[in-house]
Protein backbone atom coordinates (compact mmCIF):
# COMPACT_ATOMS: atom_id res chain seq x y z
CA UNK A 1 0.00 0.00 0.00
CA UNK A 2 1.45 3.40 -0.97
CA UNK A 3 1.77 6.48 1.35
CA UNK A 4 -1.29 7.85 -0.78
CA UNK A 5 -3.50 4.98 -0.19
CA UNK A 6 -2.35 4.76 3.31
CA UNK A 7 -3.88 8.64 4.14
CA UNK A 8 -6.82 7.95 2.42
CA UNK A 9 -7.68 5.35 4.41
CA UNK A 10 -6.95 7.61 7.28
CA UNK A 11 -9.36 10.28 6.18
CA UNK A 12 -11.68 7.80 5.88
CA UNK A 13 -11.34 6.10 9.09
CA UNK A 14 -11.48 10.23 10.23
CA UNK A 15 -14.68 10.54 8.32
CA UNK A 16 -16.07 7.15 10.26
CA UNK A 17 -15.01 8.78 13.22
CA UNK A 18 -16.96 11.70 12.78
CA UNK A 19 -19.99 9.83 12.13
CA UNK A 20 -19.82 7.15 14.58
CA UNK A 21 -19.50 10.56 16.99
CA UNK A 22 -22.19 12.15 15.27
CA UNK A 23 -24.56 9.28 16.26
CA UNK A 24 -23.53 8.81 19.53
CA UNK A 25 -24.30 12.27 20.32
CA UNK A 26 -27.86 11.94 18.49
CA UNK A 27 -28.10 8.44 20.31
CA UNK A 28 -27.30 10.33 23.78
CA UNK A 29 -29.86 12.79 23.00
CA UNK A 30 -32.60 10.30 22.31
CA UNK A 31 -31.49 8.42 25.31
CA UNK A 32 -31.98 11.58 27.23
CA UNK A 33 -35.65 12.35 26.12
CA UNK A 34 -36.61 8.02 25.91
CA UNK A 35 -35.40 8.32 30.19
CA UNK A 36 -37.58 11.62 30.39
CA UNK A 37 -40.61 9.87 28.80
CA UNK A 38 -39.97 6.97 30.59
CA UNK A 39 -40.08 8.79 34.21
CA UNK A 40 -43.36 10.11 32.71
CA UNK A 41 -45.05 7.62 31.66
CA UNK A 42 -44.25 5.82 35.12
CA UNK A 43 -45.45 8.95 37.02
CA UNK A 44 -48.39 8.30 35.21
CA UNK A 45 -48.83 4.84 35.84
CA UNK A 46 -48.12 5.49 39.92
CA UNK A 47 -50.78 8.22 39.43
CA UNK A 48 -52.78 5.82 37.79
CA UNK A 49 -52.44 3.07 39.89
CA UNK A 50 -53.50 5.33 43.01
CA UNK A 51 -56.76 6.49 41.50
CA UNK A 52 -57.49 2.61 40.50
CA UNK A 53 -56.70 1.56 44.16
CA UNK A 54 -58.98 5.04 45.42
CA UNK A 55 -61.69 3.83 42.76
CA UNK A 56 -61.73 0.09 43.96
CA UNK A 57 -61.93 0.97 47.74
CA UNK A 58 -64.97 3.34 47.25
CA UNK A 59 -66.75 0.77 45.07
CA UNK A 60 -65.75 -1.62 47.79
CA UNK A 61 -67.41 0.09 50.31
CA UNK A 62 -70.06 0.86 48.13
CA UNK A 63 -70.22 -2.72 47.57
CA UNK A 64 -70.67 -3.29 51.31
CA UNK A 65 -73.30 -0.55 52.18
CA UNK A 66 -74.96 -2.43 48.99
CA UNK A 67 -75.07 -5.56 50.59
CA UNK A 68 -76.01 -4.17 53.63
CA UNK A 69 -78.95 -2.55 52.14
CA UNK A 70 -80.01 -5.81 49.97
CA UNK A 71 -80.27 -7.62 53.39
CA UNK A 72 -82.20 -4.99 55.06
CA UNK A 73 -84.42 -4.66 51.96
CA UNK A 74 -85.04 -8.16 52.66
CA UNK A 75 -85.62 -8.38 55.80
CA UNK A 76 -88.22 -5.72 55.50
CA UNK A 77 -90.30 -7.70 52.45
CA UNK A 78 -90.01 -10.78 54.62
CA UNK A 79 -92.31 -8.84 57.55
CA UNK A 80 -94.55 -8.14 54.61
CA UNK A 81 -95.21 -11.66 54.37
CA UNK A 82 -96.83 -12.46 57.41
CA UNK A 83 -98.56 -9.28 57.14
CA UNK A 84 -100.55 -10.34 53.57
CA UNK A 85 -101.46 -13.70 55.18
CA UNK A 86 -102.96 -11.81 58.09
CA UNK A 87 -105.05 -9.43 56.01
CA UNK A 88 -105.97 -12.29 53.75
CA UNK A 89 -107.42 -13.97 56.67
CA UNK A 90 -109.26 -11.10 57.74
CA UNK A 91 -110.82 -11.18 54.28
CA UNK A 92 -111.85 -14.14 54.05
CA UNK A 93 -112.92 -14.27 57.86
CA UNK A 94 -114.82 -10.69 55.90
CA UNK A 95 -116.44 -12.32 53.48
CA UNK A 96 -118.03 -15.07 55.93
CA UNK A 97 -119.69 -12.24 58.19
CA UNK A 98 -120.99 -10.77 54.89
CA UNK A 99 -122.79 -14.20 54.10
CA UNK A 100 -124.27 -13.30 57.42
CA UNK A 101 -125.05 -9.99 57.16
CA UNK A 102 -129.22 -8.66 55.88
CA UNK A 103 -129.82 -7.40 52.57
CA UNK A 104 -130.30 -4.05 53.73
CA UNK A 105 -127.62 -1.67 53.65
CA UNK A 106 -126.15 -0.80 57.11
CA UNK A 107 -127.06 2.92 56.84
CA UNK A 108 -130.43 1.94 56.16
CA UNK A 109 -130.45 -0.01 59.24
CA UNK A 110 -128.86 2.23 60.95
CA UNK A 111 -131.10 5.27 60.27
CA UNK A 112 -133.59 3.20 60.95
CA UNK A 113 -131.99 2.47 64.57
CA UNK A 114 -131.48 6.50 64.87
CA UNK A 115 -134.87 7.15 64.13
CA UNK A 116 -136.07 4.61 66.13
CA UNK A 117 -134.19 5.88 69.06
CA UNK A 118 -135.03 9.46 68.75
CA UNK A 119 -138.81 8.14 68.95
CA UNK A 120 -138.18 6.30 72.39
CA UNK A 121 -136.52 9.50 73.88
CA UNK A 122 -138.57 12.60 72.21
CA UNK A 123 -141.95 10.64 72.44
CA UNK A 124 -144.43 9.64 75.62
CA UNK A 125 -144.97 5.84 74.36
CA UNK A 126 -147.22 3.65 76.47
CA UNK A 127 -145.42 0.54 77.73
CA UNK A 128 -146.56 -1.77 74.83
CA UNK A 129 -145.50 0.48 71.91
CA UNK A 130 -142.05 0.91 74.05
CA UNK A 131 -141.69 -2.54 74.30
CA UNK A 132 -142.35 -3.18 70.56
CA UNK A 133 -139.54 -0.07 69.70
CA UNK A 134 -137.21 -1.75 72.07
CA UNK A 135 -137.43 -5.53 70.48
CA UNK A 136 -136.86 -3.60 67.20
CA UNK A 137 -133.78 -1.48 68.43
CA UNK A 138 -132.69 -4.93 68.96
CA UNK A 139 -132.85 -6.10 66.00
CA UNK A 140 -131.59 -4.05 64.21
CA UNK A 141 -128.80 -3.26 66.96
CA UNK A 142 -128.29 -7.47 65.79
CA UNK A 143 -128.86 -7.09 62.07
CA UNK A 144 -125.95 -4.43 62.32
CA UNK A 145 -123.53 -6.16 64.64
CA UNK A 146 -122.33 -8.17 61.05
CA UNK A 147 -121.60 -5.18 59.62
CA UNK A 148 -119.65 -3.50 62.73
CA UNK A 149 -117.82 -6.80 62.74
CA UNK A 150 -116.99 -6.28 59.10
CA UNK A 151 -115.91 -2.80 60.03
CA UNK A 152 -113.86 -3.72 62.54
CA UNK A 153 -112.07 -6.34 60.05
CA UNK A 154 -111.60 -3.45 57.17
CA UNK A 155 -109.98 -1.35 60.54
CA UNK A 156 -107.63 -4.13 61.04
CA UNK A 157 -106.95 -4.60 57.44
CA UNK A 158 -106.38 -1.58 57.28
CA UNK A 159 -104.24 -1.12 60.04
CA UNK A 160 -102.26 -4.08 58.41
CA UNK A 161 -102.50 -2.37 54.93
CA UNK A 162 -100.56 0.99 56.47
CA UNK A 163 -97.84 -1.45 58.03
CA UNK A 164 -97.62 -3.05 54.95
CA UNK A 165 -97.65 0.04 52.51
CA UNK A 166 -94.76 1.55 55.48
CA UNK A 167 -92.68 -1.62 55.11
CA UNK A 168 -93.20 -1.44 51.12
CA UNK A 169 -92.06 2.03 50.87
CA UNK A 170 -89.15 1.36 53.62
CA UNK A 171 -88.30 -1.65 51.03
CA UNK A 172 -88.71 0.43 48.21
CA UNK A 173 -86.24 3.52 49.66
CA UNK A 174 -83.90 0.91 50.75
CA UNK A 175 -84.06 -0.63 47.11
CA UNK A 176 -83.45 2.70 45.82
CA UNK A 177 -80.68 3.81 47.60
CA UNK A 178 -78.96 -0.10 46.82
CA UNK A 179 -80.34 0.75 43.32
CA UNK A 180 -78.21 3.82 43.36
CA UNK A 181 -75.15 2.74 45.06
CA UNK A 182 -75.34 -0.29 42.85
CA UNK A 183 -75.27 2.21 39.80
CA UNK A 184 -72.29 4.06 41.24
CA UNK A 185 -70.36 1.25 41.86
CA UNK A 186 -70.60 0.46 38.51
CA UNK A 187 -69.50 3.40 37.03
CA UNK A 188 -66.54 3.71 39.52
CA UNK A 189 -65.86 0.21 38.52
CA UNK A 190 -66.20 1.30 34.68
CA UNK A 191 -63.83 3.62 35.41
CA UNK A 192 -61.41 1.57 37.34
CA UNK A 193 -61.29 -0.95 34.51
CA UNK A 194 -60.58 2.60 32.00
CA UNK A 195 -57.66 3.39 34.59
CA UNK A 196 -56.57 -0.68 34.76
CA UNK A 197 -56.42 0.15 30.75
CA UNK A 198 -54.22 3.34 30.80
CA UNK A 199 -52.14 2.05 33.26
CA UNK A 200 -51.42 -1.01 31.33
CA UNK A 201 -50.94 1.15 28.25
CA UNK A 202 -48.94 3.88 30.38
CA UNK A 203 -46.66 1.11 31.88
CA UNK A 204 -46.40 -1.06 28.41
CA UNK A 205 -45.42 2.18 26.46
CA UNK A 206 -42.44 2.68 29.82
CA UNK A 207 -41.44 -0.55 29.23
CA UNK A 208 -40.86 0.13 25.33
CA UNK A 209 -38.72 3.34 26.21
CA UNK A 210 -36.86 1.61 28.56
CA UNK A 211 -36.06 -1.11 26.13
CA UNK A 212 -35.47 1.31 23.16
CA UNK A 213 -32.81 3.29 26.09
CA UNK A 214 -31.34 -0.35 26.42
CA UNK A 215 -30.83 -0.37 23.07
CA UNK A 216 -29.07 2.87 22.42
CA UNK A 217 -26.97 2.47 25.33
CA UNK A 218 -25.82 -1.27 23.87
CA UNK A 219 -25.49 0.35 20.19
CA UNK A 220 -23.19 3.13 22.06
CA UNK A 221 -20.99 0.65 23.50
CA UNK A 222 -20.79 -1.45 20.16
CA UNK A 223 -20.34 2.33 18.47
CA UNK A 224 -17.56 3.44 20.90
CA UNK A 225 -15.62 0.13 20.75
CA UNK A 226 -15.97 0.76 16.45
CA UNK A 227 -14.62 4.31 17.39
CA UNK A 228 -11.84 3.02 19.55
CA UNK A 229 -10.85 0.18 16.72
CA UNK A 230 -10.86 2.64 13.95
CA UNK A 231 -9.00 5.52 15.90
CA UNK A 232 -6.47 2.99 16.90
CA UNK A 233 -6.43 1.48 13.40
CA UNK A 234 -5.82 5.28 12.17
CA UNK A 235 -3.08 6.14 15.01
CA UNK A 236 -1.53 2.51 13.75
CA UNK A 237 -1.44 3.83 10.14
CA UNK A 238 0.16 7.25 11.19
CA UNK A 239 2.68 5.64 13.29
CA UNK A 240 3.28 3.55 10.40
CA UNK A 241 3.55 6.45 8.09
CA UNK A 242 5.77 8.57 10.78
CA UNK A 243 7.94 5.31 10.85
CA UNK A 244 7.93 5.13 7.40
CA UNK A 245 8.62 8.77 6.64
CA UNK A 246 10.93 8.40 9.67
CA UNK A 247 13.01 5.65 7.79
CA UNK A 248 13.20 7.91 4.41
CA UNK A 249 14.85 10.40 6.00
CA UNK A 250 17.17 8.34 8.10
CA UNK A 251 18.08 6.71 4.50
CA UNK A 252 17.61 9.97 2.69
CA UNK A 253 20.54 11.43 5.58
CA UNK A 254 22.30 8.48 5.52
CA UNK A 255 22.33 8.72 1.62
CA UNK A 256 23.63 12.51 1.72
CA UNK A 257 26.40 11.20 4.43
CA UNK A 258 27.45 8.57 2.38
CA UNK A 259 27.40 10.57 -0.51
CA UNK A 260 29.25 13.47 1.18
CA UNK A 261 31.52 10.93 2.83
CA UNK A 262 31.98 9.28 -0.96
CA UNK A 263 33.22 12.62 -1.94
CA UNK A 264 35.46 13.32 0.35
CA UNK A 265 36.97 10.15 0.04
CA UNK A 266 37.70 11.14 -3.71
CA UNK A 267 38.66 14.46 -2.75
CA UNK A 268 41.71 12.89 -0.11
CA UNK A 269 42.17 10.38 -2.78
CA UNK A 270 42.45 12.92 -5.50
CA UNK A 271 44.89 14.87 -3.19
CA UNK A 272 46.80 11.82 -2.28
CA UNK A 273 47.22 11.37 -6.04
CA UNK A 274 48.23 15.01 -6.67
CA UNK A 275 50.43 14.81 -3.85
CA UNK A 276 52.25 11.57 -5.41
CA UNK A 277 52.51 13.06 -8.37
CA UNK A 278 53.66 16.06 -6.80
CA UNK A 279 56.38 13.91 -5.11
CA UNK A 280 57.22 12.42 -8.31
CA UNK A 281 57.77 15.42 -10.18
CA UNK A 282 59.78 16.70 -7.15
CA UNK A 283 62.43 13.98 -7.18
CA UNK A 284 62.54 14.19 -10.36
CA UNK A 285 63.27 17.94 -10.64
CA UNK A 286 65.78 17.27 -7.49
CA UNK A 287 67.68 15.24 -9.20
CA UNK A 288 67.94 17.02 -12.69
CA UNK A 289 68.93 20.14 -10.38
CA UNK A 290 71.63 17.77 -9.25
CA UNK A 291 72.88 16.98 -12.15
CA UNK A 292 72.57 20.55 -13.65
CA UNK A 293 70.07 19.99 -15.93
CA UNK A 294 68.10 22.59 -17.07
CA UNK A 295 64.66 23.02 -14.95
CA UNK A 296 60.93 23.86 -16.41
CA UNK A 297 59.19 26.75 -15.23
CA UNK A 298 56.69 23.97 -13.36
CA UNK A 299 59.63 22.12 -11.99
CA UNK A 300 61.17 25.08 -10.36
CA UNK A 301 58.18 26.23 -9.11
CA UNK A 302 57.34 22.91 -7.66
CA UNK A 303 60.64 23.15 -6.18
CA UNK A 304 60.22 26.48 -4.72
CA UNK A 305 56.45 25.41 -3.61
CA UNK A 306 58.06 22.36 -1.44
CA UNK A 307 60.67 24.54 0.34
CA UNK A 308 58.14 27.14 1.10
CA UNK A 309 56.34 23.80 2.44
CA UNK A 310 59.77 22.72 4.63
CA UNK A 311 59.26 25.90 6.24
CA UNK A 312 56.45 26.44 7.26
CA UNK A 313 56.36 22.59 8.59
CA UNK A 314 59.87 23.66 10.38
CA UNK A 315 58.21 27.04 11.82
Amino acid sequence: MTDQDQIKQIESMRQQIANLKGQIEKAEAEIKKQIEKREQLNEQTKKANLEIHDKKTQRDEINERVKVLKQQRDDVRVKIKPIMDKIKALDDKKEELKKKTPRVRQQDLQEELDAIEWKIQTTSLDLKEEKHLIDQVKQLETQLSSYKKIDKQNKKISEFLNERRTLETQADALHQELSDLAKKSQDLHESMIAKIDEARKARAEADAQHKAYIQNKEQIKQWLVDNAVLTGQAMGLQNIIREQSRAIREKENSERVKEKETMQEQKTRKMLEEQTLKEKLGAVAREKLHRGEKLSWNEFQLLADDKSEDADTQN
